[in-house]
């Protein structure tokens, strides 16, 4: 595997368990809001960042790289609204999309189609997530400031259950 590419990979494990403590967090704010549907949603969310930078760990141990764990680092982001997090989400699920972006193109560059194809998913993944995060703003603009229908939302995003990744190695 081409080194730059595998540097990029390595990096982007730490930056997908970071998406996780960043969704821990969000899930935090909300469940002190009494949000537990909202805060059920991220806790999801975050157990699937943890699958991602798994599926990177084990793809690279697969093709005979070695893999450095580094620190991660604490969310800085400060909630004041419950339409906060959610902007905050789409911001973040953009930057991972551009850093998976900056991954295919490196892995592009040498020919690497074995990471291309395994990237792949992740490309398709990273539409939904955005998606997923743009409909939580709509929603929230929507019906966020009705009680009620703030209440349908939270129940809605209550219902959200874990699926592991269906991504073959």
């Amino acid at each position: 595997m081409n080194e730059k590419v595998a540097a990029l990979l390595n990096d982007q494990i730490n930056k997908e368990f970071y998406s996780a403590y960043l969704y821990l967090d969000i899930a935090n704010f909300y469940t002190k809001k009494g949000l537990d549907g909202f805060a059920n949603w991220y806790e999801v969310q975050a157990k699937e960042e943890q699958d991602h930078a798994m599926l990177m760990y084990r793809y690279l141990q697969n093709n005979g790289e070695e893999v450095t764990l580094e620190a991660i680092a604490k969310p800085d982001k400060n909630f004041e609204t419950l339409m906060d997090p959610l902007k905050a989400g789409l911001e973040h699920e953009q930057y991972v999309t551009n850093l998976i972006n900056t991954i295919y193109g490196a892995a592009q560059e040498v020919q690497d189609f074995r990471t291309t194809q395994f990237l792949d998913w992740f490309v398709k993944e990273q539409g939904e997530e955005e998606k997923n995060s743009m409909d939580q703003i709509t929603k929230m603009k929507l019906f966020g400031d009705d009680a009620r229908s703030l209440y349908m939302l939270n129940n809605e995003l209550a219902a959200r259950v874990y699926t592991t990744p269906s991504l073959v190695l």
